[in-house]
């Protein structure tokens, strides 16, 4: 029976799959720290309130990729480089979603329209991250182990989606209102197009790993197909919109550490 508990658990336990899964976890993470830490050191004078928050969110993604490293070498295993199609920041830069990385390598101020594209740009990612760590979390928050590694990040996700949520909605009662929503749906709208693409990619590699039949490698594919239609159709606004988080100032204080694991 195809279900994601059974899929995951299949890559989990080989060693082949499993390695792949945590290497493309761990550069995307390793990348989003980086991305970070350049935003907060260039937010304008404007906005440099929020350059604590922007560096503990960096601080978070960078923990995220050691926790991934840990788990590999828990298992005895080594990296592998990530394949093109499967880097999904990459690709999302690609399509000009978010800030490019000849700005963030500048030495120059960002303006206060760059950090709301930074903004919207996390508000439709963490929305995918937390996403699939809340699915992770629902079948393997007891797994010896992984089961600490899931329920640490699915938390750090959540904090990351409840701020960029708060944030948007401090500039959008600022007068940045249409340009917000411009960019949000801009966004949500490339990132379903890159999430199925990725997705697509990482699974044919699983098929080929885990020497999968071409009935089950056709089928996950389909199902990939189907989730973007429905994305498609109006899903997709699920990333667009925004609300006051529960969780206030989510993003206050230093970074939480991750003694078991880095």
């Amino acid at each position: 029976m195809l279900s994601a508990k059974n899929l995951f658990q299949e890559i989990l336990d080989h060693d082949e799959s499993f390695r792949l899964f945590c290497s493309i976890a761990a550069g995307g993470e390793a990348q989003g720290g980086w991305e970070n830490a350049r935003i907060a050191a260039l937010v304008p004078e404007s906005e440099r309130a929020l350059a604590p928050r922007i560096a503990r969110h960096g601080a978070d993604e960078d923990k995220h990729g050691r926790i991934f490293g840990a788990l590999l070498r828990k298992r005895g295993l080594e990296p592998v480089p990530v394949p093109p199609e499967t880097d999904y920041t990459m690709l999302l830069e690609r399509r000009g979603i978010g800030l490019a990385h000849g700005k963030l390598t500048a030495d120059r101020p960002l303006t206060v329209e760059d950090v709301i594209v930074y903004l919207a740009h996390s508000r439709v990612t963490e929305q995918r991250a937390a996403e699939q760590m809340a699915l992770l979390r629902k079948y393997f928050a007891g797994h010896p182990d992984i089961g600490r590694a899931v329920k640490m990040i699915s938390s750090d996700e959540d904090a990351h989606l409840a701020y960029a949520h708060e944030e948007l909605l401090r500039f959008a009662a600022a007068g940045h209102g249409r340009f917000i929503r411009r960019t949000l749906r801009e966004y949500a709208l490339a990132e379903i197009r890159v999430h199925r693409d990725v997705s697509l990619a990482v699974m044919a590699r699983m098929g080929c790993i885990l020497g999968w039949p071409k009935a089950k490698s056709a089928a996950l594919a389909a199902g990939i197909r189907a989730v973007y239609a429905y994305e498609r159709l109006g899903g997709w606004r699920r990333m667009a919109t925004l609300r006051m988080p529960e969780r206030r100032d989510a993003l206050g204080g230093p970074a939480s550490a991750a003694p078991e694991f880095a």
